[in-house]
């Protein structure tokens, strides 16, 4: 998903839903164990990414949380 070219939201080549969000509510999403850090692979974690796995009841409104991100640069 993206907003004036900048993705904020996409699916992993590991079947991850992955967000752009503030590294302070990443640190927090990580914290209470609702996700992870995103490995894109190079074994360097990108900090201000949520990578999360299974059931997708919680990824719209993560969605909607990274979209705001994105448009507004506020959390």
């Amino acid at each position: 998903m993206k907003v004036d070219g900048k993705i904020f939201a996409m699916m992993s080549s590991k079947g991850k839903f992955v967000v752009k969000l503030p590294k302070a509510r990443v640190n927090e999403l990580v914290r209470l164990q609702r996700g992870e850090y995103f490995d894109p692979g190079h074994g360097r974690l990108m900090k201000d990414w949520l990578a999360l796995e299974g059931g997708a009841g919680s990824w719209l409104e993560l969605a909607r949380e990274a979209h705001r991100f994105a448009t507004t640069g506020k959390p």
